[in-house]
């Protein structure tokens, strides 16, 4: 992730005698990027991040316009927890202690959350739902396919965060009393689903979707060798039709852990071999990106032309 951008706020300019007519004329010539109410950043550092980074800022900008103390839950507690999610336009998510069905405002959902057993820590400044709590709040009011996400990473130690990996069992204890049956339910079925053999987001999504659509299960990192030696692992594997399946994300390109000293143009030659030697040991490939995963129906489609079998027929994303 960037270094998230220092939040400028109004209320602190104003007083070193810079004026709400200059703000708002910097806004308009691009210098300064309106966050919400009171809360700016600098244009070119926000036009630079990625949108998921923009999203954390303004959780943060929230927190800065609050006057009381604020815990930040569901997606906002994930953005903090750097927990992956899927969806670039949610709102920020808070917890209020008024069981009055939740409200929202300037952008902020509350959500009803009763103080007895409620645990959160501070993290990045900001008050937040635990791991635990952050990833069974999205576990149980998102839908299926989005909940994989969180839950397959938060099995894997989080390296870049100095995380241990949360377990299956870990997750299931923290439903306690929280949820309803319902909840609890949807909770349950995403974490029995889980996998931490998934290598990204990406391929957390496109396995969930592959389930919902009545895929077989594939397997995942399945190893592949050729007279050479190790070819590689695929992302999935379908050994019965012999096909290998390969989510490319753009981690693959441009991240330097992913790159290893390469260029991009020689990743993408690399990227290639691996998958002629894939081929050339009796195996068909199929690839997706994450456009194919956000247009409706079509990895089923992907999929089905490249001769996925099914489990059961059933249209979905």
């Amino acid at each position: 992730m960037n270094e998230l951008p220092k939040l400028i706020l109004a209320r602190e300019h104003i007083q070193h005698g810079l004026t709400p007519k200059e703000l708002a004329s910097r806004c308009r010539s691009g210098a300064l990027v309106r966050v919400r109410r009171g809360v700016y950043v600098d244009g070119g550092v926000w036009r630079a991040l990625k949108p998921w980074e923009q999203y954390r800022v303004r959780v943060g900008a929230a927190a800065e316009s609050f006057v009381a103390p604020t815990v930040f839950a569901r997606h906002s507690a994930a953005a903090v927890w750097r927990i992956p999610t899927i969806g670039l336009r949610h709102p920020v998510h808070a917890l209020t202690l008024q069981n009055d069905g939740g409200r929202s405002r300037a952008g902020v959902l509350r959500h009803y959350a009763p103080q007895a057993g409620l645990k959160c820590v501070r993290r990045d400044g900001l008050l937040v739902t635990g791991r635990v709590r952050t990833v069974l709040d999205l576990a149980a009011f998102s839908p299926f396919v989005e909940a994989v996400v969180p839950v397959d990473h938060v099995l894997k130690p989080d390296v870049a965060q100095g995380l241990p990996a949360l377990t299956k069992e870990q997750l299931l204890a923290g439903v306690g009393g929280n949820y309803t049956a319902a909840a609890a339910r949807r909770i349950r079925v995403a974490v029995e689903f889980a996998d931490p053999r998934s290598g990204s987001p990406g391929e957390s999504y496109s396995r969930a979707l592959m389930w919902v659509a009545g895929f077989e299960a594939p397997e995942l990192q399945r190893e592949i060798r050729d007279g050479s030696g190790l070819v590689g692992y695929t992302d999935y594997y379908w050994d019965g039709v012999r096909v290998a399946g390969e989510f490319d994300g753009v981690e693959k390109y441009v991240k330097p852990e992913y790159l290893k000293g390469r260029t991009v143009s020689q990743a993408v030659v690399d990227e290639k071999d691996r998958e002629n030697r894939i081929r050339a040991v009796g195996n068909g490939v199929v690839r997706w990106v994450w456009a194919d995963l956000m247009a409706a129906g079509q990895l089923e489609r992907t999929l089905t032309a490249a001769g996925v079998p099914r489990r059961r027929a059933r249209s979905a994303r």
